[in-house]
C-alpha cells in the first residue's frame, strides 16, 4: 500500500511514497530505472532487499540507494509483520524501466504516468 506523499504536496521534481509492505508482499517487480535514482529508508519491520547480485535483510534505520542504470532491485516482506518504508525517487522526464525477470517494459509518458508494454513493444 503506497501513500504518495509527494503528490499530496504538489512536488514535481521528485516523488515520496510512504509504503506499507504487508507480509508476503513486494514493493515492485524486480526492475531498474534508466534515468531515475531511487532511495529507500526503513522505518519499521525487516524487509529483504533483493538485487541482481545478492539479498540482505534490512532493519529500521537502514537505507539503500539505486543510481539510474544500476542494479535491478526490489524489496520483499518475508516476515509476519508489516514493514513501513519511505521511498524517494526523482521524476526525470523520459525515464524508462527494465524488468530482467519479466516480459514487461515501462516508459514514463509525457503526462507523468507509466506506459507498459511487453519487451517486444506489443501491448501488455
Amino acid at each position: 500500500m503506497k501513500r504518495p506523499l509527494g503528490d499530496f504536496f504538489g512536488l514535481r521534481n521528485f516523488g515520496v511514497n510512504l509504503t506499507t509492505l504487508r507480509p508476503g508482499a513486494a514493493t515492485a517487480l524486480h526492475h531498474r530505472h534508466l534515468k531515475q535514482d531511487e532511495f529507500v529508508y526503513v522505518l519499521e519491520g525487516e524487509p529483504t532487499l533483493i538485487t541482481d547480485a545478492w539479498e540482505t535483510c534490512l532493519s529500521p534505520g537502514m537505507a539503500a540507494g539505486f543510481p539510474a542504470g544500476g542494479t535491478a532491485h526490489h524489496l520483499e516482506n518475508r516476515t509476519r509483520r508489516d514493514c513501513l518504508i519511505l521511498e524517494i525517487g526523482d521524476r526525470t522526464p523520459g525515464d524508462s524501466a527494465t524488468y530482467p525477470d519479466d516480459d514487461i517494459a515501462a516508459v514514463l509518458g509525457p503526462n507523468g504516468g507509466w506506459l507498459y508494454t511487453r519487451k517486444d513493444g506489443t501491448p501488455w
